[in-house]
């Protein structure tokens, strides 16, 4: 993990694709322009597009499941800031986009704290944006690499701006995934949550092969291995055991479109590719 670094830019992303540098690499589809295309942005490149679609031909549901997850972090981010919480740490953010976390948390409650991490310099050259219309001084973009929690906890940068002996959300939405078994995960998440104070919480979301045809649930992963990024997907067991000792909130774990809906649910939205779940800690 490299020291953390705070990022600004001297362009906003727009209606233009962000301008090529060496370190966007623009030939090579990369895994948050991609996800940024499924969702309707426009911060990606021609070779990011066609890798997406790659996908979207495996399965259409991409598209909706990515659509989904980020409805699913706003409504998260919305219902704890009603709870009261009042700090986010907000690991592996991805390309800003519309309704990000500090824009939820801070229009339910303007005293919001958000502490964005990624370790990607594709995304954390948009980092700017985030802080558009941000009250000055309660959200900062940090480079850090979730695989090294201890350093994530120990970082001034994060200390300074969050009060870790106060409750926190910790947020975890469509990260995981891109974490090995070999990397361990869930003593990633067990060793931050165990940072926590009690009132904490974890909100994540992770993608799944358990509705996909098992002959086509591989093909999904080589496109992402070709796009520089391990996907491992995880079973609704196995993405329970990350909120092993908390206590979810209704309805529990489900998929995204499922959890506290805005709307009356499609008869679909059981088979989005996304499991979405929020937690205390008791």
């Amino acid at each position: 993990m490299t020291d953390h670094q705070e990022i600004s830019l001297d362009w906003m992303s727009g209606d233009q694709s962000p301008p090529p540098s060496a370190e966007l690499r623009p030939e090579v589809p990369h895994p948050a322009r991609m996800y940024d295309y499924y969702i309707g942005g426009k911060d990606n490149f021609p070779a990011d597009r066609a890798a997406a679609e790659q996908v979207l031909a495996l399965s259409p549901l991409v598209r909706i499941s990515a659509l989904a997850n980020r409805a699913f972090l706003q409504r998260a981010v919305r219902t704890l800031a009603e709870q009261g919480v009042r700090q986010f740490l907000d690991i592996g953010t991805g390309i800003p986009s519309a309704g990000n976390t500090h824009e939820i948390a801070q229009s339910v409650a303007p005293s919001s704290r958000v502490a964005y991490l990624d370790n990607d310099p594709i995304v954390l050259v948009h980092g700017r944006a985030l802080l558009s219309g941000a009250r000055p001084g309660s959200v900062s973009v940090l480079q850090a690499d979730l695989r090294d929690p201890k350093a994530i906890l120990a970082d001034p940068a994060v200390r300074e701006l969050l009060d870790l002996d106060r409750p926190v959300a910790l947020l975890l939405f469509a990260i995981l995934h891109f974490i090995d078994d070999a990397d361990d995960p869930y003593a990633i998440v067990r060793t931050l949550v165990d940072a926590l104070p009690s009132g904490s919480y974890l909100a994540l979301s992770h993608a799944t092969a358990d509705f996909v045809d098992p002959n086509e649930a591989g093909k999904g992963p080589a496109v992402y291995r070709a796009a520089t990024a391990q996907l491992t997907m995880r079973t609704r067991e196995q993405v329970l055991r990350f909120f092993d000792g908390l206590e979810l909130l209704d309805p529990g774990l489900v998929t995204a479109p499922l959890w506290r809906p805005d709307q009356a649910p499609q008869d679909t939205d059981g088979e989005v590719a996304i499991w979405s779940g929020v937690a205390r800690k008791p």
